[in-house]
């Protein structure tokens, strides 16, 4: 594709939609072309914030309009991820598909299996690969400077109120939103899955302590796993704290070493104890993604977008594919299967 602007199109304007908006309009090297909603507000919303775009409620309507697009952003509820993934690849466009791929991993076998046939890419947003600490953390990893790992734990504690929930149709809905893996934690799972692979989960156990008759599935809950290795892991989670996020963090005990990376959104290093290693400057985090009521992971969108644009124009694709977004899908699956134990 050479040096030509990246066309995209967002479907799906809710805050999600709107930071891939600013993302792609701020990029010198991508144009946002067009916006679908089928909620006629958000139309008239990104028709306001983006002069000259063309605007759509459906898919079909956006195709009929005859224009050049070369990647749809998938940024609708998580259990139309893979369905709006597929009609894009059926248009033979790329695919952006926000976190998770899907809350059903069949359905994301049917987008893998589409986008080898298209030949495109579907890129899974899992920006928190993109952190400096999470980057760190790989690379003492990869160069085994903790040794053999003895145990790993995770902790997980966000703050969602009831207008969180209520303001929407599908949150907190189970076969819509899946659960706060899925739609809140699916960053820190797929984190585990970046460092250490694949993940037998051992047990797992949920609780509704906050919103009771609001949701319909737990707002807190832990589960144990164990690595390909035999390391015994511990995650926990919660989006029943007081007021605003706590923490997420994860520590790592090895028996060369101890480390943790903490911080509202694994923004920090909290504790780095390694035989014979200096912890080097790291880079400051971008803060997190603002959403006015509440807070989410960092704000790494535009590595994603920039990534998207070097695989097309230059096929450097160093994004996570969709192999890795299914297997995070698959892990969640995993832990909730215990729902029903």
């Amino acid at each position: 594709m050479n040096n030509q602007l990246v066309k995209f199109a967002i479907i799906g304007f809710g805050r999600i939609g709107k930071r891939h908006a600013e993302m792609i309009y701020s990029n010198p090297n991508s144009e946002l072309v067009a916006v679908v909603d089928i909620n006629d507000n958000e139309i008239k919303a990104a028709s306001s914030l983006y002069k000259n775009i063309n605007v759509a409620n459906t898919i079909e309507a956006l195709k009929n309009q005859d224009l050049e697009i070369d990647v749809l952003n998938v940024c609708t509820p998580n259990y139309l991820h893979a369905e709006h993934c597929i009609e894009g690849l059926q248009n033979d466009w790329h695919a952006v598909c926000e976190k998770p791929m899907d809350i059903d991993s069949k359905k994301c076998k049917q987008v893998i299996e589409l986008e080898k046939i298209k030949n495109k890419q579907v890129f899974c947003v899992l920006q928190n690969r993109f952190s400096p600490p999470s980057l760190w953390l790989k690379s003492i990893v990869e160069d085994d400077k903790l040794g053999k790992i003895h145990f790993i734990q995770v902790n997980c504690f966000w703050n969602r109120g009831e207008s969180y929930f209520t303001e929407s149709d599908w949150k907190g809905n189970l076969q819509k939103d899946g659960g706060p893996l899925y739609t809140q934690f699916s960053h820190f799972i797929d984190l585990l899955y970046w460092l250490f692979g694949d993940l037998e989960i051992l047990n797992a156990n949920f609780s509704q302590r906050k919103f009771n008759e609001i949701i319909e599935f737990e707002d807190t809950g832990t589960f144990q796993f164990k690595t390909k290795n035999k390391t015994l892991g511990s995650f926990n989670y919660s989006i029943a704290v007081f007021k605003e996020n706590l923490e997420s963090s994860i520590m790592i005990i090895g028996e060369k070493g101890t480390v943790k990376v903490g911080g509202q959104y694994m923004n920090k290093v909290e504790f780095c104890n390694i035989e014979n290693y200096t912890l080097p400057n790291i880079q400051t985090v971008n803060p997190p993604n603002n959403y006015g009521q509440y807070k989410g992971s960092a704000a790494n969108h535009s590595f994603v977008i920039e990534g998207v644009i070097n695989a097309i124009q230059k096929n450097e694709n160093k994004l996570p594919n969709s192999s890795e977004g299914k297997a995070v899908v698959q892990l969640i699956e995993n832990v909730y299967k215990f729902r029903q134990a």
